[in-house]
């Protein structure tokens, strides 16, 4: 016997909607190009993208077809989400940091029909637009007076594309089934691999995000998202923040300049902020040279790499709550969060600082498992290492067009590529990527442990460690170090006394050695296929 409940689509349409009917008040404030303060409300934005929607009706898009973003987070960025996903067609965000190369091939394997592009990314687009023959016209988005001169086709000003439009385009109705948006792995190991949200996983996704133990937001938070809206969609920020109405502050290209952060977050009164643990640094860097304050800031979710403790640290001298969170675009993203600093004053000091660098627990919607080599599942006992294995309603279940991977071995299973603990709480330790799990005299190394460790160090930048072939132990942890302003004199030796009693003395890297620059791939985590590349010649010394 089935329930007596009303079958209500869950599609983007639902949060327009609710959006402009409930919350249409709820402000969104932007730093553009042309506007280095752009103000308007909920309303104002769902207008214009039935504006938006209504002038691409004319362009011949059938249901399905792909239209990519290339735009920081603003309001026209907002708008195109909207505007594309909801008229039946899929947003395809594209991460403009990606090389040259990656461009191409991602706009021609989703066989975008048309590019929204910022100002800024034209010089790259119009060096490769040749290469992208599918495409029918780009769209810069940007105000009729600040229009470029562009070399690219059918080039078009998205404030004239606006203008040109009423407000009465009828939205048509979308199964909740339907794809409404489309992400690309940022591609480390091959080409870049799509993953293709939709209506339905992303609205859930959204409701999961808001719960008080993952990011815990309401009506009366001011939102910062500095977490790009070109990959995996700001962490559904953009789909959560109209549902309750809260107030959105979009840092636009200043994403990653501190001194910007530090003004928005004090003159627009910001709560919460999402972000990669880089722009916590430059955040904290400017704060500590500045002497400035962040009053209203009451709670950060750090994401996209592991969080070296001293950010924690230093954001707990700020009455800010760092709260880590992890993910996957595969997992749009986020599938667990660490909401530890509710038991803070429940356990020692030291067993605190190891617990909060955690993972986090599964949010309700995303099951997790950790299996051994022959899948069997291990026990959550803290102890057991395995690879960690999700499943869940906003977890992809095939890549775009690619017949069947790896990932997707086990059947109603996504291998993440993560080795991970478990322990008895269902707080979840990344300890490494499979791919580069150290293996040492038959026992595993923890490269996240000791990285972690190392850039707590207060003369280093940046660290990652990397697994190098030794003869008597199989292999060994060879540390790499970027050194900061300060660390000119910083030796291999005061490094390596630096891990004494703070991890397995077995653990400690073998060999350090110092480079001006770590590579990085385009989201910003550290590229290890490089880094083993550098030093495939490397050989220790005992």
């Amino acid at each position: 016997m089935n329930g007596l409940m009303m079958s209500v689509s869950l599609n983007l349409r639902s949060i327009i909607e609710h959006g402009t009917r409930v919350n249409g008040d709820g402000e969104i404030v932007s730093v553009t190009r042309d506007n280095p303060r752009h103000r308007y409300t909920y309303k104002d934005a769902f207008t214009r993208a039935n504006q938006l929607a209504s002038a691409m009706s004319s362009w011949g898009l059938e249901p399905g077809d792909r239209v990519a973003t290339l735009a920081w987070n603003d309001y026209r960025h907002f708008e195109t989400y909207y505007a594309v996903g909801c008229s039946g067609y899929v947003t395809h965000t594209i991460n403009p940091r990606l090389f040259p190369e990656q461009l191409v091939f991602i706009i021609n394997h989703a066989d975008d029909q048309y590019v929204f592009l910022d100002a800024d990314f034209v010089p790259l687009v119009e060096k490769i637009a040749d290469q992208c023959p599918g495409v029918k016209g780009y769209v810069v988005m940007i105000s009729e007076d600040q229009m470029p001169e562009t070399t690219l086709p059918n080039a078009m000003c998205y404030e004239t594309l606006v203008a040109s439009a009423a407000a009465d385009y009828e939205w048509p109705d979308v199964d909740e089934n339907a794809a409404c948006a489309l992400c690309y792995t940022s591609g480390t190991t091959g080409n870049p691999k799509g993953v293709l949200y939709s209506h339905r996983s992303t609205i859930l996704h959204a409701y999961a995000g808001l719960m008080p133990d993952a990011m815990g937001l309401g009506q009366a938070d001011v939102i910062l998202p500095i977490v790009p809206m070109f990959h995996v969609n700001a962490w559904g920020l953009p789909y959560a923040c109209p549902m309750i109405g809260a107030k959105m502050v979009m840092p636009g290209n200043k994403m990653g300049d501190g001194e910007t952060l530090a003004a928005l977050i004090n003159e627009e009164n910001v709560t919460f902020s999402a972000g990669v643990p880089t722009v916590w640094l430059s955040l904290i860097n400017y704060l500590k040279q500045s002497g400035m304050r962040v009053e209203s800031l009451r709670r950060v979710i750090v994401g996209g790499s592991a969080c070296p403790l001293s950010i924690m640290e230093d954001f707990d001298t700020y009455g800010v709550e760092t709260r880590v969170g992890w993910g996957m675009t595969e997992m749009s993203p986020l599938g667990t969060t660490n909401p530890s600093m509710d038991i803070r004053d429940e356990i020692p000091a030291d067993e605190f600082a190891k617990l909060r660098l955690k993972a986090g627990r599964p949010i309700y919607g995303c099951e997790v498992k950790i299996t051994d080599d022959d899948n069997n599942e291990l026990p959550w006992d803290g102890v057991a290492f395995g690879s960690l294995k999700v499943r869940g309603p906003w977890i992809c279940s095939a890549y775009y067009k690619l017949d069947g991977s790896s990932a997707h071995g086990e059947d109603g299973w996504f291998e993440t590529g993560d080795v991970a603990t478990i322990d008895p709480r269902g707080y979840i330790a990344i300890t490494d990527r499979t791919k580069d799990v150290i293996k040492s005299g038959g026992e595993w190394i923890s490269s996240i442990d000791v990285e972690n460790v190392a850039t707590d160090h207060p003369k280093v930048a940046e660290a990652a460690v990397i697994g190098r072939i030794h003869d008597k132990w199989g292999e060994r942890p060879l540390l790499i170090v970027v050194r900061n302003a300060q660390g000119a004199d910083l030796t291999a030796e005061e490094i390596t006394a630096w891990f004494d009693g703070k991890i397995a003395k077995w653990w400690t890297p073998d060999a350090v050695e110092f480079i001006d620059e770590m590579p990085h791939t385009a989201t910003g985590k550290i590229q290890k296929t490089t880094l083993r590349d550098m030093f495939a010649d490397f050989t220790f010394s005992r």
